[in-house]
């Protein structure tokens, strides 16, 4: 995806939706305290997809909302196998997973350029 060209990118100013894309990042990490953000942030995801799509945006919000669906999954799979050990190990792993998602998005978004 790096190397993929957005030449809709340079037709316009994108400063309010690279904003948007923070708060996203932001909402996904602060659900670690305040679990409703999670859903606060994919949603913003949902509805202001067309904002960003076809710039170098948009694999930000493609990045954001399987980040959210896949820890959902891992989620749900850990925590109906807590019973069994596994389920803590798995939990852990998400956990782990979703803040390197966080992170690399984060810096990659600061760096002005598409996540991959």
């Amino acid at each position: 995806m790096q190397g993929k060209m957005f030449p809709e990118s340079n037709a316009r100013d994108l400063s309010k939706e690279k904003r948007l894309t923070q708060i996203i990042y932001a909402l996904q990490a602060a659900s670690f305290l305040v679990g409703v953000t999670y859903i606060i942030g994919v949603v913003i995801n949902y509805v202001k997809w067309p904002d960003v799509a076809g710039t170098w945006l948009e694999p930000h919000f493609r990045w954001q909302i399987s980040t959210f669906w896949y820890s959902i999954l891992w989620g749900i799979v850990g925590g109906l196998t807590l019973f069994l050990f596994v389920g803590y190990v798995i939990l852990t792993a998400n956990t782990i997973w979703i803040v390197y998602r966080i992170a690399v998005g984060w810096i990659a978004l600061s760096e002005n350029r598409p996540v991959s």
